[in-house]
């Protein structure tokens, strides 16, 4: 009986409130259910998902940029799981170098190289990739290639060469080498691309001094996006991985963090996502960072960006001063 009661002093209650608070309420719950239900999903993908097996694709990967950094990291975590390679760059004795190290760790591999100078001659050097895979059982494309500018500079300070090249090697070369894979994957009716972009063009509101950059990885991550939705159904999944800070040459970041890892710890997490959606951030605390980011007010995320890289252009004008001096 007093239970009874209680329930219809409850019912009372409710009906005793505004309207507008009890819609606030219930809004209220939806946001939080939906945050809750977003970080168990967020959860799930880092911690508990399993990766796939990467052989299913093929025996073969293609590594473009493979000499340092990321590429190099990659290069090795896909010989890991157990994957012949065929690395992709433009300096010989940096290829023999790293396919040398690769297979004294993983002997079981098998390693064909090929040179291409991304902001060279294109016909020629894809011609080469093909005739090198002709017959290989390639299953995963790593279009890893790419250059960004020295420093931060404003746009009118970008020579027309730097333009060119940051067009060539991270548009067009990324496209053609996609397209010339692409026809291969479709006949087996397997395959993965994974073209790395930067969360510089996705993340961020804006990423001011470094504008051609920024603009050459929103079109990689559209481009792969669309490319995902096209063939998906085709057997082929095409991914764009948007990092953020990674300790390599081209960030000028010497010291691994945890928020700005090694290239080999961010690959290690890189190959656990491939297959596994269309965009993705791979690094679990560059996730993190994302999250923060999109709670301030894009005005406040713009001005912090500003200032950052005017520091990275007034220590980069500085270097090209003392260069100059000697």
């Amino acid at each position: 009986m007093a239970s009874t009661m209680d329930l219809s002093s409850h019912l009372q209650l409710l009906k005793a409130q505004p309207l507008w608070l009890l819609l606030l309420s219930f809004f209220g719950l939806f946001y939080i259910l939906k945050l809750s239900f977003s970080f168990i999903h967020w959860f799930y993908l880092i911690f508990l998902r399993p990766a796939k097996n990467l052989r299913r694709y093929g025996s073969w990967a293609i590594v473009t940029g493979c000499t340092e950094g990321i590429g190099k990291s990659f290069a090795f975590q896909l010989a890991r799981k157990g994957l012949n390679l065929v690395l992709v760059a433009r300096n010989p004795d940096k290829l023999a170098a790293v396919s040398n190290e690769i297979l004294a760790k993983y002997r079981k591999v098998q390693i064909k190289t090929v040179i291409i100078d991304f902001s060279g001659d294109l016909d020629d050097g894809i011609k080469r990739l093909l005739k090198t895979i002709d017959g290989l059982d390639v299953g995963i494309l790593v279009n890893n290639a790419g250059i960004s500018y020295p420093y931060a500079k404003y746009f009118h300070e970008v020579d027309e060469e730097l333009v060119k090249s940051l067009i060539k090697v991270n548009v067009e070369a990324l496209t053609r080498v996609t397209h010339a894979l692409l026809p291969g994957m479709l006949e087996k009716k397997r395959g993965a691309i994974v073209n790395i972009g930067s969360g510089a063009a996705t993340v961020l509101p804006s990423e001011p001094l470094y504008a051609v950059y920024a603009g050459t990885k929103a079109y990689i991550d559209e481009f792969s996006k669309s490319l995902h939705v096209e063939y998906k159904n085709k057997g082929i999944d095409v991914q764009c991985q948007l990092p953020l800070y990674v300790a390599t040459r081209m960030s000028s970041i010497k010291r691994a963090s945890f928020f700005a890892p090694s290239s080999d710890s961010y690959a290690r997490a890189s190959v656990a996502w491939i297959g596994l959606g269309s965009s993705c951030t791979p690094y679990w605390p560059h996730s993190v960072q994302w999250c923060f980011v999109a709670m301030l007010p894009e005005s406040v995320v713009n001005k912090w960006r500003l200032g950052f890289c005017l520091n990275i252009r007034k220590r980069g004008l500085l270097k090209e001063s003392n260069k100059k001096a000697l």
